[in-house]
């Protein structure tokens, strides 16, 4: 098996980067809807409903799926044996990729508080939820490119 896991290598990598690039797109993208949704939305009109459908169908058809796709394709880099966990830097990605998933999980909640009518968050609440994967996204890449630590 680790023989077939190395031989596949490049592709799990790329499967693992495609993925990542997609999740991000949708973490970068769904605060910035509930900023909007927020701010201009009144509840049960038109264009609340244009933003829960454009919301669930984010999260449901681009994001949850890269989510998980990035997990298994990490995961099959991690069996390849390529990562030295002696080293800090696997660690601080596990770490912040632990905080991304937790982030996703968070923004599914504000989500779903939409669809009942009960958020209490403002646009500027988002916008500054907004900043979190931008962080994560900082930490995950310098950890693994740079390796300063």
């Amino acid at each position: 098996m680790t023989d077939l896991l190395a031989a596949a290598y490049p592709w799990i990598k790329t499967g693992h980067i495609l993925s990542f690039v997609a999740w991000m797109a949708g973490m970068f993208y769904l605060p910035r809807l509930f900023v909007y949704h927020a701010e201009r939305a009144e509840k049960g009109s038109e264009l609340d409903e244009t933003f829960q459908i454009m919301e669930a169908k984010l999260l449901r058809l681009i994001m949850s799926p890269a989510m998980i796709s990035t997990w298994i394709f990490g995961l099959l880099l991690i069996s390849t044996g390529v990562v030295d966990w002696s080293q800090p830097w696997p660690w601080i990605k596990a770490v912040a990729v632990l905080a991304m998933t937790g982030m996703h999980g968070w923004l599914s909640k504000r989500r779903k508080e939409f669809v009942s009518g009960t958020n209490s968050r403002t646009g500027r609440q988002y916008r500054i939820a907004n900043e979190v994967p931008t962080l994560l996204l900082l930490v995950i890449v310098v950890a693994v490119v740079v390796r300063p630590f």
